[in-house]
């Protein structure tokens, strides 16, 4: 009798700047992981599903295996842009795994920072994910994409750094040591800059992020002011999704903590460790799918 290679379970986090996937067997045990580049299927999805691919292959290289010897696993992706089931679908079609399935990175996130426990999710990487999760249900703001939405990320926050240093270029407001130096980088030309902004993807912008971080914790007084106004969007955003003071709060993402000291006390009290990142909660998603499979 031919005997049925090892089931393969693969969780996929997929963001503005980056992807991440891990392949474990079916009891959980991490095989093999692996990073690739940015995969927003909305802002590329050809760059998008490069990385995926990219990323995969490599992993399944760690195995001694091709990509297409993936094609029986089974899997959760979760990918930044995918804003409807058709996008989902799209994206699903495009891997070489048939029995993967794809969501939003939302859903990824908030699995893997509170698993099934109730409490608030502020995830602030590239892009923005706020969500509550209570009593298994999950309601979230925002996320929509840095043209619309995504206010506190990263994103937004380079983009309001470039757009206050043409602010202060065109005198309606005083530079910065932040805005001279980030300005210095385009060589003072106004033009650099537009051509620049152009182009740019929310990953372009959110190279920016760190410099008005630092300058903030410096006492700057345009990146204070940056990230003022990102707490007090999260702020409006964690009120209108429910939360009650006592609620878990979790800061994620490259940015999500740098937030903390700008927060109200009540919720900065609230703040805990997540539980794992959100490439966990794919993996989780994952070996769920797996085992309903294995019933059927």
């Amino acid at each position: 009798m031919k005997s049925h290679p090892p089931l393969l379970v693969i969780g996929c986090d997929g963001g503005g700047s980056g992807c991440r996937v891990v392949i474990s067997d079916a009891s959980g045990k991490v095989l093999a992981q692996a990073a690739g580049g940015s995969a927003n299927v909305t802002t590329d999805f050809d760059q998008a599903l490069c990385s995926l691919r990219a990323a995969l292959a490599d992993a399944a290289g760690q195995l001694g295996l091709a990509l297409h010897d993936l094609a029986g696993a089974v899997g959760h992706f979760g990918l930044a842009g995918v804003q409807s089931e058709h996008a989902a679908a799209k994206a699903a079609a495009a891997l070489p795994c048939p029995k993967v399935r794809v969501t939003e990175d939302r859903l990824v996130a908030v699995i893997g920072a509170l698993g099934d426990a109730d409490g608030v999710l502020l995830a602030l990487g590239t892009g923005t994910i706020i969500a509550a999760q209570r009593g298994g249900v999950m309601r979230h703001v925002g996320g929509w994409g840095l043209q619309l939405s995504d206010q506190a990320s990263g994103a937004w926050l380079g983009r309001g750094l470039l757009k206050q240093i043409l602010l202060c270029q065109d005198g309606l407001g005083p530079h910065s040591d932040l805005t001279r130096c980030s300005f210095a980088e385009f060589g003072h030309d106004p033009g650099a800059l537009v051509r620049f902004a152009a182009s740019a993807s929310p990953a372009d912008y959110a190279r920016f992020a760190p410099a008005v971080v630092q300058a903030a914790q410096a006492g700057d007084a345009i990146g204070l002011a940056l990230m003022q106004r990102g707490a007090a969007y999260l702020g409006q955003a964690i009120a209108a999704i429910g939360y009650a003071p006592g609620d878990a709060v979790c800061l994620t993402g490259g940015v999500g903590p740098q937030y903390a000291p700008y927060l109200p006390a009540a919720v900065r009290e609230a703040i805990v460790p997540p539980k794992g990142s959100a490439l966990d909660g794919a993996l989780v998603l994952a070996l769920a799918q797996a085992a309903s499979a294995g019933k059927e």
